[in-house]
């Protein structure tokens, strides 16, 4: 294992999940309870991004910031105008313009790797494609680890060829934004479980399970599979830390929602939420469309903010386990691996 990794006293990594939930209290608090606290960089300006690692630096000297690699695979504009055009009757309802596709954004991808080449992280990951072996290069040359995302086995090689840290296999059980390599790729119904196997064949790194893991038991199992540590991202989203919208958590634990699905409703990205009002109605006319979607979206999302059955309610398939506790007990629950 890597420095960073080999330092924790519980080989739990906290899953970055952007939008609100991984701030920098529930990073530090996973860090301060022996696992590694991650933060989210993705739709944060650089200057948030820095804002939130002075933050954390406050608390703890161990942890990871994951960045999003601009979208490879192009949008089609006459597909997403014909979802704006579908969106429409929903914005009506909310008092709302009619929506217009949104804008292409990187992320502000290369001046957030240049602010961490210039001020440095214990390690940073990577979602939604792989970075140049140029960009591995300069984050290795002043000190920080790299750890890469894949969904299926031709991912988990990609990977491997950049020679990364750790590689973070995840599993169709995972929640949120799947980490396929192009918005346009349908994502693997692998279980991560298979997934952790199959990693042996492709990459002697150490491998990260991810999706799916709701108890020391389910990580125990992937460890004999393989695997070095575990990413968890559900059960964290009901931490007390946790910058998760209220809606969202008090959905989770409400116990009125039975199922997840995997949309790109919400962002034109494949993405596994509770399915809702929202999922359903805009199902049949879903596209590949990131980032736009995520823009064209927001202004509705924003209207539904105490409406759960207008929000992307990110959630892997364990979200029954969620409970509402700090995340020093979450953490504490895989104390024993």
């Amino acid at each position: 294992m890597t420095n960073t990794l080999e330092a924790l006293t519980v080989p739990l990594i906290q899953a970055p999940m952007a939008g609100g939930p991984s701030n920098a209290a529930l990073a530090v608090a996973v860090s301060q309870a022996g696992g590694l606290g991650m933060l989210a960089a993705g739709y944060k300006t650089v200057e948030a991004m820095a804002a939130e690692i002075d933050d954390v630096r406050a608390g703890t000297l161990n942890f990871g910031v994951n960045l999003f690699v601009p979208e490879s695979d192009p949008s089609d504009p006459g597909r997403l105008a014909a979802y704006a055009a579908a969106l429409a009757s929903m914005a009506l309802e909310l008092g709302l313009a009619a929506p217009e596709p949104g804008p292409f954004s990187d992320d502000h991808y290369a001046a957030k790797v240049d602010y961490l080449v210039a001020n440095p992280v214990p390690l940073v990951s990577f979602t939604f494609g792989l970075p140049s072996a140029d960009d591995v290069a300069r984050l290795r040359s002043v000190g920080t680890e790299i750890v890469l995302n894949a969904t299926d086995p031709e991912e988990i090689s990609a990977a491997d060829a950049l020679n990364p840290d750790a590689i973070v296999v995840q599993g169709a059980e995972a929640g949120g934004h799947r980490a396929t390599h192009g918005q346009a790729k349908e994502p693997s119904e692998s279980s991560t479980h298979e997934l952790v196997t199959l990693a042996r064949e492709y990459t002697d790194k150490p491998v990260i399970a991810a999706g799916g893991v709701t108890g020391a038991d389910i990580a125990q199992n992937h460890f004999d599979a393989g695997a070095s540590a575990v990413q968890v991202g559900t059960l964290f989203l009901t931490a007390e830390e946790a910058g998760t919208k209220e809606a969202q958590k008090d959905a989770l634990l409400s116990g009125q929602y039975r199922d997840t699905v995997v949309t790109r409703a919400f962002s034109g990205r494949a993405a596994r939420a509770l399915s809702n009002r929202f999922t359903e109605r805009m199902a049949a006319v879903q596209v590949v469309g990131y980032p736009q979607v995520h823009y064209m979206t927001a202004p509705l999302r924003a209207a539904s903010a105490d409406n759960p059955e207008g929000l992307n309610l990110w959630a892997g398939t364990g979200f029954a386990a969620c409970q509402l506790r700090p995340a020093a007990e979450i953490v504490d629950e895989f104390r024993s691996l």
